[in-house]
């Protein structure tokens, strides 16, 4: 039996991640305490890994320094986590990715074969309707059951998945999450999210999105292209992004994805990338670290602020959420 569809949302995620407090000094300043009432809590999840793309433990709180806009920032807590997470496994099985549907199911069955006992799974889909195929689980055959269930449909609502999954399913995640997103990155039928602010919510949700593409190009051509003369194709082909620049804008977008909130595109060709590309993401997952800070720029203007961190380490890649946009001040009652 189908389950219910999302129902659709329009308010965005306001960023909210728990971190580990650490005690204030006895002598802090006033206005410093000031600050900290009219500023929320920001936290940057980061992920430190050497050249041969292994992950740097041991790092303490003065092996980083943080920058907001340029400006240096103290770091309020610090933490090393190496704890099981949330993760939404986002699938399109849109009509353009009908050759694919075997492979995507056996990939997403790989993904499910890394978990470890505490690790947290939720199994979504979306075609023309987005659909959740379980709640978050722990139980591999749940999880495998939940993956069989997903069916190739129509046209491609990949901007308003993503809203719907950040917005309904992770918001109330307090912890280490992230989503799994496996597409070609072609939107097709998005109702009520845009590209742009598909992008705004991801930096706003503190979520790692990894972005795993597989290419249908070649097949959508092959599919759609005209048979002999006073034949008709035996679908219709409108709105399946046949044209290289759809696809093209779908690389950039899933590459944004990926940059915007800390995480990585993978392209995958073949069974053994998706493998390694789900293996990689798994173990990453388990291995960052938190930073958290109160920004010296307390106003609540909405502005988008720009995030950098830096590792007193050398031959290391970090890798962090690049902003967050601030939270704007509401109106007082009664004023237009």
């Amino acid at each position: 039996m189908r389950r219910p569809r999302l129902a659709p949302a329009l308010l965005l995620v306001t960023l909210l991640a728990a971190a580990v407090r650490a005690q204030a000094p006895p002598a802090a300043r006033a206005d410093d305490a000031a600050i900290r009432l009219e500023t929320s809590l920001v936290t940057v999840p980061v992920i430190v890994h050497d050249r041969d793309d292994k992950y740097v433990a041991g790092l303490r709180r003065p092996d980083f320094r943080l920058f907001e806009d340029k400006v240096e920032q103290e770091i309020d807590s610090f933490a090393a986590f190496e704890v099981p997470f949330h993760v939404v496994l986002l699938l399109d099985t849109s009509v353009s990715t009908r050759f694919k549907l075997e492979d995507i199911q056996r990939a997403a069955q790989l993904f499910v074969g890394h978990l470890r006992p505490h690790d947290q799974v939720l199994v979504a889909s979306f075609d023309q309707e987005i659909e959740v195929h379980d709640d978050f689980t722990s139980d591999p055959a749940r999880l495998r059951q939940a993956i069989a269930r997903t069916r190739t449909g129509g046209a491609t609502r990949l901007y308003d998945a993503l809203t719907l999954v950040l917005a309904e399913r992770l918001r109330r995640v307090e912890g280490r999450k992230a989503v799994v997103l496996f597409t070609d990155g072609v939107d097709t039928a998005s109702r009520f999210a845009a590209a742009e602010g598909a992008l705004e919510l991801i930096e706003e949700s503190g979520a790692l999105v990894y972005a795993v593409r597989y290419d249908t190009q070649d097949d959508v051509a092959q599919f759609g292209r005209p048979l002999a003369a006073g034949r008709r194709p035996r679908v219709p082909m409108a709105g399946l992004g046949v044209f290289s620049d759809e696809y093209r804008r779908a690389a950039t977008f899933l590459a944004d994805v990926a940059e915007r909130s800390g995480a990585r595109l993978y392209e995958a060709e073949t069974l053994g990338d998706l493998d390694l590309a789900f293996a990689s993401i798994a173990e990453e997952l388990r291995h960052q670290y938190a930073l958290s800070y109160y920004p010296t720029n307390a106003a609540r203007d909405g502005s988008l602020r720009r995030i950098r961190v830096r590792v007193a380490r050398p031959d290391v890649i970090v890798r962090a959420r690049k902003g967050y946009r601030a939270s704007a001040e509401a109106e007082p009652p009664g004023r237009r």
